[in-house]
């Protein structure tokens, strides 16, 4: 009899409470659970853009023409300039090709500015004036119809319209753009370049131009000393042209591949250079045309060059390594003060601040846990005692997780009277 009523009047918790109580899941990194489309490698301490396997690719045209370069043109050097020297054409050749593999990896192993996407998103009051705008738009379907699409922001004595983030739920800074290949808003977004398999934004950019400005002073070295090896073919054997590249084709194909690639890494230096003089990127200068019309972010070309190359880099806003909990991942990217949210946002515990709003539990839950509670103080009543759980306590007891969450609800006192009385009916 007692067993049939234990069995019908011990309440069970429901997966969300058990989810919100229990702690002690599976944990996972930051980048295990990214809803981005970036690759990480390393444990997360690389991360990639989707079309990662554009790398391939890349360093093999920065590799191949360079060990050609030292298997069949260096040596011939070497025996025609005095010893000393040719080992220095050998020396310089490869400094600048690791040199130059190592901005690669800066430039495309890097955050590169990846703004953090919001938990939900922001409140209208959090928005300020801009939330006057226009209401029935889009984003409506988010849970917050008031937020408009744009918002207006001052920069250096000019206002700048910044836009909304379906995706991250975020007004975007200035300069900063969603990039629909990785799937992240990037801060002084340039573009996404599948040579590198990467963004290009606030945090590589330096780095990038670096790369684009080495590989042409590689690929202008290499045609240097090519035509200087058919030169010297010229001079030994007293022959043409022609004659010259037969007895050293390596020295032609390089040649050709060199002079090709450096109208392309070459014109790209130069229009880079053009850029960071103007203060501009290269989504602003296809998508803005600056040079028609005032560019707020243009302080004159010093401070333009300072910017780019003297000053700090900031830190990722990103933590790939943290360790984020399972279970609340799965509770919390589901809702959240009672309104769906984007299921592109992991999130790491029960309690998210954002602005520094703490959000609770929804409506719902709360009354759960206060019938589960009813439930326990009918048991306390009847003078019963619950059957022993295999989780180390009685199934009808208020645990100190119980506890702890109930009285985030300002429930604290209700668990004090039915202590009490429990330890009365116990005695």
């Amino acid at each position: 009899m007692q067993g049939k009523m234990y069995g019908t009047a011990a309440p069970q918790l429901s997966d969300s409470n058990r989810r919100i109580i229990e702690t002690n899941g599976p944990s996972k990194r930051v980048y295990q659970v990214w809803k981005g489309s970036n690759r990480f490698f390393l444990g997360g301490r690389l991360i990639f853009g989707p079309d990662a396997r554009s790398l391939i690719l890349t360093l093999l045209l920065i590799v191949i023409p360079v060990i050609l370069f030292g298997a069949f043109v260096s040596p011939k050097l070497v025996n025609e300039f005095q010893h000393q020297f040719g080992n220095l054409i050998i020396a310089i050749v490869i400094i600048f090709t690791v040199h130059t593999l190592f901005l690669l990896l800066l430039t495309s192993g890097r955050d590169p500015g990846i703004m953090p996407r919001n938990a939900h998103p922001p409140e209208p009051e959090d928005v300020g004036e801009a939330s006057n705008s226009s209401v029935d738009w889009p984003g409506s379907q988010h849970g917050n119809p008031s937020l408009p699409p744009t918002k207006d922001v001052l920069v250096n004595g000019f206002t700048v319209k910044v836009k909304y983030c379906h995706t991250c739920m975020l007004y975007r800074p200035p300069r900063c753009s969603h990039c629909s290949i990785c799937n992240n808003c990037v801060e002084r977004f340039d573009h996404h370049c599948p040579w590198v398999g990467q963004c290009i934004g606030k945090r590589n950019y330096r780095f990038f131009f670096m790369f684009v400005s080495s590989a042409t002073f590689l690929c202008l070295y290499v045609l240097a000393f090519c035509w200087v090896n058919l030169k010297k073919i010229m001079e030994a054997y007293e022959c043409n042209l022609w004659k010259a590249l037969l007895k050293s084709p390596v020295s032609g194909i390089l040649i050709l591949y060199t002079f090709v690639v450096v109208w392309f890494v070459g014109g790209l230096t130069a229009f880079h250079l053009y850029l960071i003089c103007t203060n501009q990127t290269t989504y602003e200068n296809f998508r803005y045309r600056y040079d028609k019309k005032n560019n707020p972010y243009n302080r004159g070309w010093v401070q333009n060059i300072r910017e780019i190359f003297f000053s700090r880099i900031p830190s990722s806003k990103n933590d790939f390594r943290a360790k984020v909990k399972e279970d609340s991942i799965a509770f919390t990217s589901s809702r959240s003060m009672g309104r769906p949210l984007s299921p592109d946002m992991p999130k790491t515990s029960l309690d998210l601040e954002m602005g520094g709003k703490r959000q609770n539990v929804a409506a719902e839950e709360l009354e759960d846990l206060q019938n589960q509670i009813g439930s326990i103080s009918g048991l306390e009543r009847c003078g019963t005692e619950p059957p022993y759980s295999s989780r180390g306590g009685y199934k009808g007891e208020i645990t100190p997780d119980l506890e702890a969450l109930a009285a985030e609800f300002g429930m604290q006192h209700g668990f004090t009277e039915r202590e009490k009385k429990s330890g009365q009916s116990l005695k």
